[in-house]
């Protein structure tokens, strides 16, 4: 089974997502009064005159909560309608519930406020000058870096910026809350995280958490941005269903979306490297300086891994990571794919970049010189205390070179850049090292419920949410191969709560790999379950017992699979089965910032042949050559595609896709109008992407499969090296290029 479960539906335009969902008649609608200040008291609102528009039912404030005023997912700081005070533009402060959402939509952008602005800080360069820390600084460190970078025989310092970036996910946020008996609520989110909606739903409801049922079928995307911020939606329908006992729906306008709910944290890295001869790295200081926004939500996690990737793959012993989160008032910064890997990825490739540069070298020798080593390796730790045992980086960086004839297109590139042309041309191989696992260790648990029907049909659930990735069609694919039956037999149900109960997010790349051992453990069980019965039935040892092909074979005879099921029915028979999965072997010390956060990596590298036109900036992403370790893969079509996605995404984020906030705090890049994602036409104009050969996951994984989520969108920092590399020339110094490289940054590098 290669192609996607819901491929067909999509292609069809018949997948059913949330706001494709039949409501009842009575059927309510919502929408946000937004602040229109970065800081400010918050006065007075006229509710008599929102209630007097066309179609209102009703206004929510905080002062209608029942429970807590709070939809954090840790730090409770984050309301969910403001109270006294503004803290960021485009802050949630009311809720207008109307017939329609377009009565709803017009009444809320005509509500009046009372605001009495405040001061405010909105750049990070300003949170950096006033030190205003949203969370105490935080090291991890190896060897003693400043007494390495003294004695080594060449030294640099640099500092750059790097950009933030929006979801866009195709569908935007969205909730339908159902009022049921004896004050139930069933919730139906676009969310990453249905256990997380339920205790925040039931938090500010004040109910307990078994009256909550969240539901979710399918995401038309997330990216992380579905993680925490589909909170808001969820609680304020569920709010308005049980204040007035109808149905309720919450579907933001893009709009409101973007300027409401986080995005990727922006950073700016300050470096310190000393190195040899080779550009082996003696030793590194790093200070990640992270823009958090006005609430923590997920930002020490999320700082903290970008701290764990400040090595990316290479072995340095000297090296030490210094973060500093800052907060800001801005919408809170969140998860975002890579959840902080990337940044710090970036900040490691600028590193071997620019010490290349200085000894006129080619990047990927310096790389190839610090890399880790292959297999396994004794004594090779990470700056947090991981041995690195499952490398492969330096024989896929190799193989990646020759089969993309990148040596020789690199001296071509650069010949034809030394004749000065307008065009100019640039290259970068680069190479990821992402470790797979929450950091957060509680985390790493997923649970599974399977029934078999007495026609020897199956019915699967778990905690994972499908969200375009892929997970449904490996869920079949794992669950059909342990019960050595045909995939059209199993039906995979919406992921649901009261089915499931404390699912972890589908997140940090492990959705695959939790649920399908879940998954897996379920299946396992009724099949030693059918098994012991088909054994006393034929009198055999259950040992005797072969299942293949949708047919069981015993010394008496074969008979199919339905078959079967039907007997063990009539022989009462237990046909359904839990099952649960914890990812062993991992454990985190944050406060001596040592431990093994990590069950294993995934490694991947990629070429990017790029253009830049030096009298207007403007770029082309002309080749890509992708080569990414997914151990044995569940489904490599399914595969190929996270990777393509992936680089997409990743070269996307450092290329193009740039926020702007004005002085006054507002998001100026709110819409398809102001804010440019990767088009088609921006993909490379050749693009061919692999999976490595050789791969295999030292672990035991599902099938010795290995994540492929997160990692490939590091692949894309390749791109926003490449266009380095064609900015630099005989007797340049160093570009010095910050994220995203828009056409403006371009050029002005390039006039420096």
């Amino acid at each position: 089974m290669s192609h996607h479960d819901s491929g067909e539906l999509h292609v069809a335009g018949t997948a059913t997502y949330l706001d494709d969902i039949a409501v009842p008649a009575n059927t309510l609608h919502c929408a946000p009064v937004l602040s229109r200040h970065a800081h400010a008291g918050l006065g007075a609102i006229d509710l008599d005159a929102l209630r007097a528009c066309p179609g209102v039912v009703e206004v929510l404030t905080a002062a209608d909560i029942p429970g807590k005023n709070d939809v954090s997912p840790i730090a409770g700081d984050d309301p969910l309608f403001a109270d006294g005070e503004v803290i960021y533009e485009g802050q949630q402060i009311a809720a207008v519930v109307a017939t329609s959402r377009l009565a709803a939509l017009e009444a809320a952008r005509s509500a009046v406020v009372d605001y009495q602005p405040r001061p405010a800080v909105i750049s990070l360069a300003d949170a950096i000058a006033a030190n205003q820390l949203i969370q105490a600084p935080y090291r991890m460190s190896a060897g003693d870096a400043e007494s390495a970078i003294a004695q080594a025989a060449h030294a640099l310092d640099g500092s750059f910026e790097l950009g933030g970036q929006d979801h866009f996910y195709l569908e935007g946020q969205a909730a339908l809350a159902l009022p049921g008996e004896q004050g139930a609520i069933e919730v139906v989110s676009s969310t990453q995280h249905p256990t997380e909606v339920q205790h925040v739903v039931a938090r500010v409801l004040g109910v307990a958490d078994h009256l909550i049922d969240v539901a979710v079928r399918r995401l038309g995307g997330g990216f992380g941005g579905k993680e925490t911020q589909g909170n808001y939606p969820a609680a304020v329908a569920a709010l308005a269903a049980q204040r007035l006992g109808v149905p309720v729906k919450y579907v933001m306008d893009r709009d409101d979306d973007m300027r409401m709910t986080g995005k990727r944290h922006d950073f700016r890295i300050d470096y310190r490297v000393g190195f040899d001869d080779r550009g082996r790295i003696l030793g590194l200081a790093m200070t990640h300086h992270v823009r958090c926004g006005n609430s923590m939500d997920l930002s020490s996690a999320i700082a903290d891994r970008a701290m764990f990737h400040a090595d990316n793959a290479y072995h340095i012993e000297n090296l030490c990571v210094d973060s500093l989160r800052y907060r800001t008032h801005t919408v809170s910064a969140t998860a975002f794919r890579g959840f902080g890997g990337p940044q710090g990825m970036v900040g490691m490739e600028r590193v071997i970049d620019q010490v290349a540069h200085h000894l006129q070298i080619d990047p990927l020798a310096v790389r190839l010189c610090n890399a880790y080593r292959d297999g396994p390796t004794p004594g090779q730790r990470t700056h947090y205390g991981m041995n690195v045992n499952d490398g492969v980086i330096q024989a896929l960086m190799q193989q990646l070179a020759t089969d993309s004839d990148y040596v020789q297109r690199r001296a071509a590139i650069n010949r034809h850049n030394e004749t000065g042309p307008m065009i100019r041309r640039g290259i970068a191989l680069t190479p990821v090292k992402f470790g797979i696992s929450f950091t957060t260790t509680h985390l790493n648990q997923a649970g599974a419920l399977v029934h078999i029907y007495s026609d020897g049909s199956i019915q699967v659930n778990h905690g994972g949410i499908e969200m375009g990735q892929g997970l449904y069609t490996k869920i079949r694919q794992i669950a059909a191969d342990a019960l050595a039956i045909d995939p059209a037999r199993i039906r995979l149900t919406r992921t649901q709560t009261d089915k499931v109960p404390n699912t972890s997010a589908t997140a940090a790349s492990s959705g695959a790999d939790m649920n399908g051992m879940a998954v897996a453990n379920a299946c396992h069980t009724l099949r030693r379950r059918l098994t012991d019965f088909i054994a006393a039935t034929d009198g055999c040892q259950a040992d005797q017992v072969e299942w293949a092909g949708d047919r069981i074979c015993t010394p008496a005879g074969e008979r199919g699979f339905a078959d079967w099921v039907q007997a063990a029915y009539l022989g009462r028979i237990s046909l359904s089965a839990t099952g649960f999965y914890a990812t062993p072997d991992i454990h985190w010390d944050r406060d001596k910032a040592d431990g093994r956060p990590f069950y294993y990596f995934a490694y991947g590298a990629a070429v990017t042949e790029a253009w830049v036109d030096t009298l207007t900036g403007e770029s082309r992403l002309v080749r890509a050559d992708l080569l990414h370790d997914v151990g044995r893969s569940l489904n490599p079509a399914i595969d190929l595609g996270q990777i393509e996605g992936g680089y997409v995404q990743g070269a996307g984020w450092l290329t193009c896709e740039e926020l702007v906030w004005t002085e006054s705090g507002r998001l100026a890049t709110h819409a398809p109008s102001t804010y440019k994602v990767p088009c088609a036409s921006d993909r490379p104009l050749r693009m061919n992407a692999s999976i490595y050969g050789p791969g295999c996951n030292r672990e035991l994984t599902i099938k010795r499969s290995k994540a492929v989520g997160e990692p490939p969108l590091m692949l894309g920092i390749s791109a926003w090296l490449a266009l380095s590399h064609a900015l630099e020339g005989s007797g340049r110094d160093y570009p010095g290029l910050d994220a995203p490289a828009t056409p403006e940054r371009l050029l002005n590098c390039w006039l420096r």
